[in-house]
């Protein structure tokens, strides 16, 4: 133990006009705390953050407008049955595009767009028919008009969902052979 002692003491000699023993003032610690506390936090600008809630309302605005299904407006002087008509086929045709947007996938998307686009073309139609309903009352050609459009928008939907139903099968069938 001596001999490691004696070794590093003639280290430290070898190297004594070497050593930084230079006094620092005796402000420099006063110094160093006033710097440190003066010293300002800078402040996070997360603008990424902003600009990424702000493209999200955006979208689903975007989203719920492209898919609102415009309720044509409810006509007051039609006779019960056939508000009552309206309302049950209604709710079928509401039943039957939530299943279509379920089905929505890349595979899909140009089917269901498509689907939605006729869609609102069958919602133009049987805005006519109820306007015209409200100008001249209740008749049987306008009664059988409003549920012909009424069935044609079920079949319809019926006919895409199955379609879709169709496709995915046959992918799903090829994928199968290929492995």
């Amino acid at each position: 133990m001596k001999k490691e002692n004696d070794s590093l003491d003639q280290l430290f000699e070898k190297f004594e006009n070497q050593w930084d023993v230079q006094e620092m003032n005796s402000d420099h610690q006063l110094d160093f705390l006033n710097k440190l506390n003066n010293k300002k936090q800078p402040k996070r600008k997360n603008y990424w953050f902003v600009t990424a809630i702000a493209a999200s309302i955006v979208l689903m605005l975007g989203v719920s407008l492209f898919y609102k299904n415009e309720k044509p407006k409810e006509f007051k002087f039609a006779s019960k049955e056939t508000q009552r008509t309206d309302s049950i086929f209604s709710i079928l045709i509401d039943n039957e595009l939530v299943k279509l947007k379920e089905k929505s996938s890349p595979e899909n998307e140009q089917i269901i767009n498509d689907a939605l686009k006729q869609m609102k073309v069958f919602d133009a139609d049987y805005q006519k028919i109820i306007n015209e309903l409200q100008k001249n009352g209740e008749n049987k050609q306008i009664i059988y008009a409003m549920i012909s459009n009424l069935q044609t928008r079920i079949s319809f939907l019926q006919t895409v969902l199955k379609r879709i139903e169709e496709n995915e099968n046959l992918k799903n069938t090829t994928d199968e052979k290929t492995l």
